[in-house]
């Protein structure tokens, strides 16, 4: 059986990340699900987007959770990245989704999807972000019990171990991802848009205040392990103690053929990629040549 292929973001390698068009181009691409980042609004909406600041991704300023809606929707989302879209994908001013507005995108594809929700920490809303994305999956009608949404599987994940126990409290364990990674000076000062001495005091304070995550996973509370791949290199012994114990590996960011490879070989049920549609092509490639690999080593 193939690994499930999630779109990272969307199609995030071929047009702006979370926005309409990369999603929409996801879909066109086949990829099995999607995943986003979600963060609150001032006005309590709850936004797709990774970074706690604007800037990178938008021609905004200032902290996503201190703007309202309506002033979100009037930045630009896509010049940065410098792809014309396509008018299938959605007009300019349509490319920032709300997390509903993800969900209806996905029910219009006609066909089972998987969604996977990272919210994001720091929040100055605490877990009321994990409270309000609930809330919004159990209004439009989401079973905890199956992890169904009509034809949507929808799972939920975070970074941060607090936020992954306040799901636990309402959503079982097989619907939860502790995701893991290495967090370095670079990462945070890239994700929260600050400088090198900024960046250097937050990674600090992030290491003394923020709960180790690897325990989560080795304690059994979830039942999806989600490692970047830099540190599925650096551990493979680590990544078969948790397959060997049953638990579903949804590896991120694969975007390499060789980190194809590598996944397959270490049975990795979930890869997350900002290339959907190469990775399937590579998955599919190397599917196709393992069976005559094996017809070729019982040969005399």
């Amino acid at each position: 059986m193939r690994p499930t292929v999630y779109a990272h973001r969307g199609a995030s390698a071929a047009y702006p990340e979370h926005t309409r068009a990369a999603y929409v181009q996801a879909l066109l691409d086949g990829a099995d699900g999607v995943e986003c980042d979600v963060h609150l609004t001032r006005d309590g909406h709850l936004v797709l987007h990774h970074d706690a600041r604007l800037g990178r991704t938008s021609d905004g300023r200032g902290v996503v959770s201190a703007h309202t809606l309506a002033q979100l929707r009037r930045l630009d989302w896509t010049s940065w990245k410098g792809v014309p879209l396509p008018p299938t994908h959605g007009a300019a001013d349509r490319q920032l989704l709300t997390l509903p507005e993800l969900i209806d995108l996905l029910h219009d594809a006609g066909r089972p999807v998987g969604l996977a929700v990272e919210t994001k920490h720091p929040s100055p809303y605490g877990h009321r972000l994990e409270d309000e994305v609930l809330a919004l999956l159990l209004r439009e009608g989401w079973d905890p019990g199956t992890g169904l949404l009509g034809r949507l599987r929808i799972s939920l994940m975070s970074f941060h171990p607090g936020a992954v126990r306040r799901l636990l409290e309402s959503v079982p364990a097989r619907h939860v991802c502790q995701l893991v990674g290495t967090t370095t000076r670079r990462t945070v000062g890239e994700s929260l848009r600050v400088g090198p001495a900024a960046a250097a005091v937050l990674h600090a304070g992030m290491r003394l205040v923020v709960p180790p995550a690897l325990p989560v996973i080795g304690a059994g509370l979830v039942e999806i392990a989600g490692p970047g791949i830099g540190l599925v290199r650096e551990r493979t012994d680590l990544v078969r103690r948790w397959a060997a114990r049953g638990c579903v590996l949804r590896v991120w960011t694969v975007d390499d053929r060789r980190d194809v490879e590598l996944c397959l070989a270490l049975g990795v049920q979930e890869l997350t990629t900002n290339r959907p549609a190469d990775v399937l092509r590579w998955v599919g490639a190397a599917r196709a040549a393992a069976p005559r690999e094996d017809a070729a080593s019982m040969s005399p």
